[in-house]
C-alpha cells in the first residue's frame, strides 16, 4: 500500500540555548505514516543538491511473502520526483550496497547456495536492472564496490581472504590474485573511479610483526602495484586513499604500536602512483612493490586539542603527566579506538576526521555453591566520547587539529554519527542525540563557536514531539544537512494517541552567525583550543 506524504514547510522551531539567534534555520519537513502491520526499515541518501533518495525496506508480519525494496526520489524541498518498486525473489537477502554518482547499488545473496544478484536502480529515472551471477566459492561477503560494469565483493572462504569480480556484461566470476593466504585480512576495498583503479587493503602478522599491504588492481582484476608498510615500529589499523594527481596519492589512518587494535595515533604517506597504469599489468610473480616516501607518524600527544574531551581537571592531569613522562624520555601509550572516515580533499590538501569510541558492555554476577561466581557479560553497544579533524597540505603535513566533545552518545551499531559540511573557509561538525543537534564550528581550523545545542521544541502551534528514536544526520550540499528518524508526536486537547512517523528534515547552515561567540549554556568553555603553530 502506498502511503500518503505530508510535505510542507518545517514549521516547528529549532532552539539554541538562550540565543536569540539560531545558526541552523528549518527549511523543509517531509513525514511519511509508519505502518503497523508491517515491518519497515528506512534508509536514507543524500544526492547532493540532486536532492534525497530514500529506501524502505518492506516485509509482512504475517505472511511469507519476499522482502521489496520501495524507493522514492525527493528534490532538494523534498518534493518528490518519482517513486519505484523492487521485490525480492525468493530465498534471496540483501547483503551489501553502494553508490556511485549514477546509480545505487544493492547486493543479494541466496543463503544456501553460491548464487548472487545484484540489483541497479538509476537515480535520474528511477529504472532497474538485475544481474544474476554464481561465487565461484561460497563466502561470507563483507566489502561491496562497483566501478562501471563489474562489482567487486570482498569476503572469507575458509578463514582466508577472497576477493571476487562480477561482471554485469558476461554475468562471470573471477578471484583476483595475490590475497587467498593464511593470517591476512581484509581491512578496505576503495575504487579509484577517474583512473579506473580497484585498491585493496589488508593487514597481516606474521611471527609478532604487522605488515599493511596496498594491492592495486586494473577493472579487469589485474595486479598493477604492491605497496608493503612494514609494522616493525608502527602497525598500520586502517588505511583511507586520497589521489592527488596521476603520479601520487596520500594514504591516512591511524596506528598501534603492537599489533592491535588500540590507535597510538594517526599517520600520513605519500605513495607514488608510477606503476599503477592499466598498461603496465604485473604478470606472474613478478610484482612490482612500490616503495612509498616519507611516513609521517603523529602521536595523539602531539594534537594539541585531542584531550578536550575531558573534562578540565581531568585534561590538566593528563597533560603534565604527558609532559613529565616526555621529559624523562618515555613514551605514553593509549588505548584508543578509531571510526575513521573518508578523507575530504580541500585547497591545502586534505581533511581526515575520526570518533573516538569504546565497546559497552553489561555483565551481572551469579553466586555459585555459596562462594565461586560465574559472570554473564555480553556487548550492549558503543560509546562515543569525542571526535577530531585534523587538517594536512599535500606534502603530507599537519597544519592544524580540534575536537568536538561527543556525551552521552551510544550506539548499538558502529556507524559514523559526526557529520562534516564546509561552506567556504568554514567547518561544521555536528551530531544528533535524541532529537537535538550537538554542533561546533571552524574557521580555519580554530573554534569560532564552541560546543552548542539545538532542540526540536514545537512542529505547529498545537503540537509537539514526544517521543524520538534512531536519530541520524547527514551532511548535505551548499551549507545544508538533512536529519532523519522516527518520531511520536502528539496533539494538544486530542484524545488520540500520537502518531508516529519516519521523518526527514532539511536544515540551513546560516554562516552569517557563525562568527559571533553566543553566551547560550551549552557552549563548552571547559578547555581552550589551540591550533597547531608549526607543521608536523
Amino acid at each position: 500500500m502506498i502511503k500518503r506524504l505530508a510535505i510542507g514547510l518545517w514549521s516547528w522551531l529549532l532552539v539554541a540555548g538562550t540565543s536569540a539567534l539560531a545558526q541552523f534555520e528549518p527549511a523543509a519537513r517531509l513525514e511519511l505514516p509508519i505502518s503497523q502491520n508491517a515491518e519497515e526499515l528506512f534508509d536514507v541518501t543524500t544526492l547532493g543538491s540532486r536532492g534525497v533518495l530514500l529506501n524502505i525496506r518492506q516485509g509482512d508480519y504475517y505472511s511469507s511473502a519476499p522482502t521489496k525494496f520501495s524507493f522514492k526520489r525527493y528534490d532538494t524541498d523534498l518534493k518528490q520526483r518519482w517513486a519505484t518498486e523492487y521485490k525480492i525473489e525468493p530465498f534471496y537477502e540483501p547483503v551489501r550496497s553502494c553508490r556511485t554518482e549514477h546509480y545505487l547499488y544493492w547486493l543479494l545473496k541466496e543463503n544456501a547456495d553460491e548464487k548472487i544478484a545484484v540489483m541497479r536502480l538509476n537515480l535520474e529515472d528511477g529504472s532497474i536492472e538485475s544481474f544474476k551471477g554464481d561465487l565461484v566459492t561460497p563466502m561470507d561477503i563483507f566489502h561491496f564496490r562497483v566501478l562501471d560494469n563489474i562489482a567487486y565483493l570482498g569476503g572469507y572462504y575458509r578463514s582466508r581472504p577472497v576477493v571476487m569480480s562480477f561482471s554485469f556484461f558476461d554475468l562471470t566470476t573471477k578471484v583476483l590474485p595475490g590475497l587467498y593466504t593464511n593470517h591476512i585480512q581484509l581491512n578496505n576495498i576503495e575504487i579509484d573511479e577517474p583512473r579506473r583503479l580497484v585498491h585493496v587493503m589488508t593487514d597481516a602478522t606474521h611471527q609478532r610483526n604487522c605488515e599493511f599491504t596496498v594491492r592495486t588492481y586494473s577493472y579487469e582484476g589485474k595486479l598493477l602495484r604492491t605497496v608493503n608498510l612494514d609494522g616493525n615500529t608502527h602497525s598500520l589499523i586502517s588505511g583511507k586513499l586520497l589521489p592527488l594527481n596521476d603520479e601520487e596519492s596520500l594514504l591516512v589512518g591511524n596506528y598501534s604500536n603492537d599489533c592491535t587494535p588500540y590507535s597510538q595515533g594517526v599517520y600520513i604517506s605519500r605513495i607514488r602512483n608510477s606503476a599503477a597504469t592499466p598498461g603496465d599489468a604485473i604478470q606472474g610473480n613478478n610484482m612490482a612493490v612500490t616503495p612509498t616516501e616519507e611516513t609521517r607518524y603523529i602521536d595523539f600527544s602531539e594534537l594539541q586539542n585531542f584531550f578536550n574531551y575531558m573534562k578540565p581537571k581531568r585534561q590538566q592531569k593528563m597533560l603534565a603527566r604527558l609532559a613529565r613522562r616526555k621529559d624523562q624520555g618515555k613514551d605514553t601509550k593509549f588505548r584508543y579506538r578509531l571510526l575513521v572516515h573518508d578523507l575530504i580533499p580541500t585547497d591545502e590538501g586534505l581533511m581526515m576526521l575520526a570518533e573516538v569510541y569504546y565497546p559497552q558492555y553489561r555483565g551481572s554476577a551469579y553466586p555459585y555453591l555459596g562462594s565461586v561466581r560465574s559472570y554473564d557479560r555480553y556487548q550492549e553497544g558503543y560509546r562515543y566520547t569525542h571526535a577530531f579533524l585534523c587538517g594536512f597540505d599535500k606534502k603530507g603535513r599537519l597544519l592544524w587539529d580540534n575536537s568536538l566533545p561527543i556525551q552521552d552518545l551510544t550506539s548499538y551499531d558502529l556507524h559514523q554519527m559526526v557529520q562534516v559540511l564546509q561552506d567556504g573557509n568554514t567547518t561544521i561538525l555536528a551530531y544528533p542525540h535524541e532529537g537535538e543537534i550537538h554542533s561546533e564550528v571552524l574557521e580555519n581550523g580554530k573554534v569560532v563557536r564552541e560546543r552548542e545545542k539545538y532542540s526540536l521544541k514545537k512542529l505547529a502551534e498545537n503540537e509537539k514531539v514526544v517521543f524520538s528514536e534512531n536519530d541520524q544526520l547527514e551532511a548535505w550540499y551548499d551549507g545544508h544537512f538533512l536529519a532523519c528518524g522516527i518520531q511520536k508526536i502528539s496533539t494538544e486537547r486530542s484524545s488520540a494517541p500520537p502518531r508516529e512517523v519516519f521523518y526527514i528534515n532539511k536544515i540551513t547552515f546560516n554562516p552569517s552567525e557563525s562568527g559571533s561567540n553566543s553566551s547560550s549554556p551549552e557552549t563548552n568553555t571547559n578547555a581552550s583550543r589551540k591550533t597547531s603553530g608549526s607543521k608536523q
